[in-house]
């Protein structure tokens, strides 16, 4: 049951916010009943249910998904902002004064919401469904031929109900939110960058895991991942093996795990692993054999890695070394090679990103896709779903703060496409680390997973820098397994590297420093 919780937090991106801790503050009492809010009239919201409850168990219609348990009185809320943005609500009897909003994964289409045991804590919470109905994170079917739903998923859903939250919380406790946050992961670190790039109003303190932000390019590298790990699109049969994994991994681990001084299948950099891909074992005869690659795959591994070149112009860039056997990794993302999914992620989302998203025809084929007019193609697109903005001068300007942090080995996103946006926005801002921070996490796979410490609590350390002005130099990230944490490591911010001392319990942060 881990094993498949855990590879559902990497196909969808859904925020985990870390082992949380309480932070304590002075609180408020709700003003009014929690039925009063129905009778609130609030231009273009409709509100569909509401509810007051002492305590709640929130179960998820699919198993892999764990119980979340509400243990305070509390109101829950429901609506719908215009015609389809679904919002979500939840308001304690004793209130802290601060304002959660969870991200969503994938395509949206429901509320993936991930922050309910805050509630607990006195925080007032709230999510959206992005401005449409789907059981299918994957599927964007919804969006063909519908600007309304598109403008909705791109750009708007996220704003308007922060602003609707906002109003009813005000109602609820006769008095605003001390501080409101943002905290999301994947399509949730997308909209995090769109919301403090468009509308740095309305959160105090962003939290924006492996943003997914440039949506008409990594979409390209997508299609051009599928095209050579699934040349043939009736079948669907992946080219790279499982086998291939392995054998991948376990010759790049040879090369250069034992660069940062530890032999801990964590690489600390991988930016400093150089691999000579005409060593790698070919199969005799090319007949595919688990101890080696036929020259179609060791293509295929190559065009994997390399960046995307599209009219003479770089579009994504490299993809990092390492981790590629992991559960969670190339076996779901890239190559197909798991037991759960039909065809790998990066085919299902970038199959559908171009179908209903791009060019609106649900018949178009990736396999025919020669990249020929890509940039006018992709134009329109790029308009509402891309956070590609490197001026944050207006969220500066308000004093906000964001944590950016992205796995090294994150198989979906490519780590060097948000070191690129960051340091695109220092060259614009060089005094931008005052307010935005980011962090990379060696052996760390799409929003948490990997080899690596994937844990913290991110709410408290983007409340520290908020409300605390405590920027964060040194974060502390654990590994937990069935309960126990087995390794915690510290991470800097961009660019300063984790470094092992030389000497030491390896499996202990205080062994490890900055370079």
């Amino acid at each position: 049951m881990k094993i498949i919780f855990t590879i559902f937090i990497l196909i969808y991106g859904i925020f985990s916010p870390g082992t949380s801790t309480a932070q304590s503050s002075d609180t408020k009492q709700a003003c009014i009943p929690c039925a009063e809010l129905k009778k609130l009239q609030l231009p273009d919201v409709t509100i569909t249910r509401m509810e007051s409850l002492q305590r709640d168990t929130i179960k998820s219609d699919v198993p892999w998904i764990p119980t979340k348990y509400i243990t305070v009185p509390f109101c829950r809320v429901t609506g719908t902002i215009s015609k389809e943005i679904g919002f979500e609500i939840f308001v304690p009897q004793t209130w802290n004064g601060r304002f959660l909003m969870s991200g969503n994964g994938g395509f949206g289409g429901r509320f993936q919401n991930n922050l309910h045991e805050y509630v607990n804590q006195g925080y007032a919470i709230a999510a959206t469904n992005t401005g449409h109905k789907a059981s299918n994170d994957t599927d964007a079917s919804w969006a063909l031929n519908d600007m309304e739903r598109q403008l909705n998923f791109g750009k708007l859903a996220v704003h308007r109900t922060a602003v609707v939250s906002k109003s009813l919380i005000r109602s609820y406790y006769c008095s605003e939110p001390a501080y409101s946050y943002f905290l999301g992961c994947s399509r949730g670190g997308g909209q995090a960058l769109m919301e403090a790039q468009l509308y740095p109003d309305d959160f105090n303190g962003i939290v924006a895991g492996a943003p997914a932000y440039n949506w008409t390019d990594f979409g390209a590298k997508f299609i051009r991942e599928s095209q050579v790990n699934y040349p043939d699109p009736k079948s669907l049969k992946p080219l790279i093996t499982a086998d291939n994994l392995k054998l991948l991994q376990s010759l790049i681990m040879q090369a250069c795990d034992k660069l940062d001084g530890l032999a801990d299948n964590i690489l600390n950099n991988p930016g400093d692993c150089k691999i000579d891909f005409s060593k790698f074992p070919l199969c005799p005869n090319d007949q595919p054999s688990p101890n080696c690659f036929t020259k179609a795959q060791l293509n295929a591994i190559q065009t994997i890695y390399s960046p995307l070149v599209v009219e003479g112009k770089q579009v994504y860039p490299v993809q990092p070394f390492g981790l590629e056997a992991e559960l969670g990794s190339w076996d779901i993302w890239i190559t197909g090679t798991n037991d759960i999914l039909p065809q790998s992620l990066v085919s299902s989302f970038g199959t559908n990103l171009y179908k209903y998203l791009i060019y609106n025809d649900s018949t178009w084929d990736y396999s025919k896709y020669d990249f020929s007019n890509y940039s006018r193609d992709t134009k329109y697109a790029a308009a509402f779903l891309n956070a590609t903005s490197t001026d944050y001068s207006a969220f500066k300007k308000l004093n906000r703060k964001m944590i950016i942090y992205h796995g090294w080995n994150d198989p979906c996103f490519s780590a060097y496409s948000t070191i690129e946006h960051y340091e695109q926005a220092l060259k614009a801002n060089p005094d931008l680390t005052s307010n935005i921070r980011m962090f990379l996490l060696p052996g760390v796979l799409h929003c948490g997973g990997g080899t690596g410490p994937d844990d913290i609590d991110w709410v408290r350390q983007i409340r520290d820098w908020v409300e605390n002005e405590k920027a964060p130099e040194r974060l502390v990230l654990s590994k937990i397994e069935n309960g126990k944490t087995i390794m915690t490591r510290p991470v800097f911010p961009f660019p300063k590297q984790t470094v092992y001392k030389g000497s030491g319990d390896p499996n202990d942060e205080k062994n490890f420093g900055p370079r």
